[in-house]
């Protein structure tokens, strides 16, 4: 509180000091607010999340506004407490982040950016999908538009070609500085390990319809991380943090897997504890925390205390991988390529014979300041064993 009548509207704080962006105010200043109201929405490299209002009365002054960067604890807005209700007339409006969905029966209200580009390319809004929340358009949806359709800009020379500037959204930018710190940080070593996946792929074949059944989509990260959570059961040098004066040891294995938001970046939900579930338990978590990433409903708790991370670049198309970066503060993550079935030369009954395998490439990318290739090689070895003796 600054005094009796006013109450401060506080960065949420979280264990990891994580910055974020102001993505919009719901209020502008002057209007009236009860307490737990929304008043803003913070959006971070892995959340966007309201923030309410600490007490009824009127939203007097507005300490940051949309794009700026405030830290844990910083005073966004201040309250007055018991204010008399209804809203400035003339209050100045927050501006509408790009493609904000509109009112019923209004026309779409469009960002700055968004309106530009629309008028540099001669194009309606109509003529654009929104991928942002709740269908709304962003700088990158008529990027993608441009692209795709060939539109010009009708101040430019059919002949020549055009650029066009999207700016980074605060998922972006918090993804560029986390990589480029933790390679500046960590001396990044990968190791290449590869995977039959042939029982793998039977026992989905078999178990598949049962789970759909159940509500539960079983897919083959889950193999993937049942057979990382035994694994860093075994080997806990590979679940842990480096801090200068000692490796901390963690009991629980939280490994988040990889998620791509599209051209929106790459978000790392977490499932926590997962030694302690089983294959259907791992696929109903991991179904669960990737619906809510794509559809921007993720809780803050569902993207913190990772210790191992999975980023499965394979379903994709990519073969390959390295070094893939590593989620800091965690000393290890693994690439998980493309499954295709491959000629494998197989020994059986003391003979060599050529058999179709389901073959992948798996990789890990290990902190060398915390580990070395002999324990990154066993852990590797561990789960590489694991998926292909399924039973």
């Amino acid at each position: 509180m600054s005094d009796s009548r006013m109450a401060d509207v506080i960065a949420p704080l979280n264990e990891e000091g994580t910055k974020a962006t102001i993505l919009r105010w719901c209020k502008a200043a002057g209007d009236s607010i009860r307490e737990d109201e929304p008043l803003l929405e913070l959006e971070t490299d892995k959340v966007t999340v309201e923030i309410p209002s600490p007490a009824s009365g009127e939203l007097c002054e507005i300490l940051k506004h949309p794009d700026e960067e405030v830290l844990p604890g910083q005073v966004l807005a201040r309250v007055r407490i018991g204010a008399t209700e209804g809203a400035t007339a003339n209050a100045p409006q927050a501006e509408p982040r790009d493609g904000e969905p509109p009112p019923s029966g209004a026309r779409p209200l469009l960002s700055p950016a968004v309106r530009k580009l629309l008028a540099e390319h001669a194009l309606e809004p109509e003529d654009i999908a929104g991928s942002g929340r709740e269908g709304r358009i962003t700088a990158g949806d008529v990027a993608r538009h441009v692209s795709e359709t060939g539109a010009a800009s009708p101040e430019a020379p059919a002949s020549r070609a055009s650029s066009t500037r999207v700016p980074h959204t605060a998922v972006r930018r918090r993804v560029a500085e986390h990589m480029a710190k933790s390679l500046a940080l960590a001396p990044h070593v990968t190791t290449l390990f590869e995977a039959d996946l042939t029982r793998v792929q039977a026992h989905r074949a078999a178990h598949a319809g049962e789970f759909e059944h159940q509500g539960v989509r079983l897919t083959l990260t889950a193999y993937f991380v049942a057979a990382c959570a035994r694994a860093l059961q075994a080997h806990p040098s590979l679940n842990a943090t480096y801090h200068e004066d000692a490796l901390e040891l963690h009991a629980d294995a939280n490994i988040g897997v990889g998620t791509a938001l599209g051209n929106e970046g790459l978000i790392v939900p977490v499932i926590h504890r997962a030694q302690g579930l089983d294959l259907k338990g791992i696929a109903r978590r991991m179904g669960e925390l990737v619906a809510a990433a794509r559809a921007g409903r993720l809780a803050p708790e569902q993207v913190r205390g990772g210790t191992f991370t999975i980023s499965n670049h394979g379903v994709g198309g990519s073969l390959l991988a390295a070094p893939i970066v590593i989620n800091q503060p965690q000393v290890a993550i693994l690439g998980v390529g493309k499954v295709e079935r491959r000629a494998c030369v197989l020994e059986a009954q003391g003979a060599e014979a050529i058999g179709i395998r389901s073959m992948c490439y798996l990789t890990l990318t290990i902190d060398h300041r915390a580990l070395d290739a002999f324990q990154a090689n066993a852990f590797l070895a561990s789960i590489v064993n694991t998926l292909e003796q399924w039973e």
